[in-house]
Parts: C-alpha cells; structure tokens; sequence
C-alpha cells in the first residue's frame, strides 16, 4: 500500500467517480483519498473514507480542503457532459473551464504536485478523420462540451510547459459501467441499453442502428487512469491528452449482443439531437502513442464486457 500522497477526488458522485476513489483507496489506503462532490456520493464512498461537500466554483472552499488534509494529488473529474452542456452553454463552458483553472493554478503554485483531468472524443469534429482517428489531427468540436475539452487541452499543455505543472490526461471514448447511471452523455445508451433490457426487455435507442463510435468499459478506464497517473514523467511525452481505445461498435451491434442473453429483447430507434452530436465523432481510435509511451492495453471487447455487465446487472435486478 502507497501512503506518501494525499489524492482529492473532484466529482465522486459521476460516472467514473466510484469506481476511481474505491480503487484509489485501495491503493492508497482509506484515509489518503478524500472524495469531494457539491452532492453526496454513493454509500460505498460515503462510508469507505472521507468526503468533503465542494463546489469546484469555489476556489476558496477548493484551498481549504487541500491545505486541511496536504493533499498532493488532484483528480479533477466535475464536468457537465456533452447532451446536458448543450442545453446549458453558460454553466458547460463555466463549470468545465473554470474548474480546470482552479485545479492547474494550484499545481502552478506548489500546492499539489501532480493533477490528473480526463478529456474526450469530443474534442475531435465533423472533418476529423472518423476511423482510426490519430493522436494528432485536425480537432473542430462543434458543442460545448467539445469546446471546452479541446480548450482545458490547451491549457494542460500550456501549464506544462509554462510553469512544469505535472498534468496528465486520457481522451475518454465512451464508457459503460453497469455501476452508475448514464449521466448525460451522447454514448450513455450504451449503459441505458442493459437496464432497460433486464427491466423491460425492449429499448429506443437514440442514435441510430450504424452509429459507430468508440467505447471502453470502465475497469479498463480505471486502469488506464491510473497507469497513466503511475507512469515516470519522463514517459509522459503528451501533456495535452492521450488518445485511448477500447472498442467500437454501433446500436445495432450491441442490441445483437444483448439478445444472446435476453432473446425477446427489442430495440426500436427514434434519433434526436444526440444523433448529430455521435455523427460529428471519431468511429475508431488510434491509441499507438498510449501503448508505446506506457505501455496502455485494453482488455475488455464488446462480448467480454456485455457478459461481465449482464452478470451484475442481473444481480442488483434480481
């Protein structure tokens, strides 16, 4: 067990929030993990080690629970995702830029040593190349989520080399966790898909049956985040973003998967304005420069991750 740093998780309550302090605290010890969220997090956060209600906006509150428990390590996840941010531009661009700018001033100014803040696919648009889509190409994200990923890449870049800010960061395809509800994002239906089934044996997809896009499952997320934040600096040879993969697959493909294990399911597809969100990201990822700087391999596929998520999905529905 590591004990020589002190990690604050922003954003608990999120999708990758649980599974990433649970596994934190694993390695870390309880005690060194202090989840934060400006809502309660789950009861397995809750009551695993100590939270602290924070909202990121404010960088004082911010300060006074890095010097209270000489926090070392930030891992900034509060973000208002791609669907829910385009219903709000001013509170997308606010939150998920803002936040950012608290956490790296921090680092800029010797409070913490090390900060971790996730990106996406979106930050990559409409005339990106959609299959294989390189670590460095042409990036003209067309919503605020987007925007404001391609942006806050920008600015981890800039801290870096400006100040030596030790900032690391993963392009999140999308992620499915059979953990936490869909939380607002254009690849959410890839989770919502395998509630509904248990629940109800049918689901209306949103995108549409040949809407590829590139997903990961989230122990491989979690353990991609964390190899990541392990790796020697001197490795890190990319401080905007890292480009990871897992797999890629398309409603239709996914709904084949899950009536081999519920065979009356039926999906039917009623496209909104999510669809055109999904048509202006990458297909497929190329994530060479992750594998080659340290050593990143994914180990989940789209069967291995349906039978592991309809395996404890079964189990919370009974």
């Amino acid at each position: 067990m590591i004990n020589k740093d002190t990690i604050l998780l922003i954003g608990a309550s999120g999708q990758i929030g649980t599974d990433l302090t649970m596994s934190l605290r694993t390695i870390y010890g309880a005690s060194h993990v202090v989840a934060s969220d400006i809502k309660s997090a789950s009861t397995e956060v809750m009551e695993s080690g100590p939270f602290e209600q924070l909202d990121i906006m404010d960088p004082v509150r911010l300060n006074e629970i890095v010097l209270k428990y000489k926090v070392t390590q930030v891992y900034l996840l509060a973000a208002l995702l791609s669907a829910t941010a385009e219903k709000n531009i001013e509170l997308g661009w606010a939150l998920n830029m803002r936040s950012l700018s608290h956490v790296l001033d921090l680092a800029r100014h010797g409070k913490v040593k090390k900060v971790y803040w996730p990106s996406s696919i979106a930050v990559f648009g409409p005339t990106t190349p959609s299959v294989n889509t390189p670590q460095h190409t042409v990036m003209d994200p067309n919503t605020v989520y987007g925007i404001s990923k391609q942006a806050g890449e920008r600015w981890c870049e800039y801290y870096h080399q400006k100040f030596g800010v030790d900032v690391r960061s993963i392009r999140y395809p999308g992620l499915i966790s059979w953990k936490a509800k869909p939380g607002g994002g254009t690849t959410d239906y890839a989770v919502h898909i395998f509630h509904e089934a248990l629940k109800y044996g049918r689901y209306e997809s949103f995108l549409s049956e040949t809407t590829s896009l590139p997903m990961m499952y989230m122990p491989d997320a979690i353990r991609a985040t964390l190899e990541l934040m392990e790796a020697p600096a001197d490795s890190i040879k990319i401080r905007s973003s890292y480009n990871v993969a897992g797999t890629s697959f398309n409603p239709a493909e996914i709904a084949a998967v899950v009536k081999q294990y519920i065979p009356h399911f039926e999906i039917t597809y009623k496209t909104d304005e999510r669809q055109a969100i999904a048509k202006s990201w990458p297909q497929s990822i190329n994530d060479s420069l992750a594998r080659e700087h340290w050593n990143w391999k994914h180990e989940y596929d789209l069967g291995n991750m349906a039978e592991d998520m309809m395996l404890n999905l079964k189990k919370k529905y009974k």
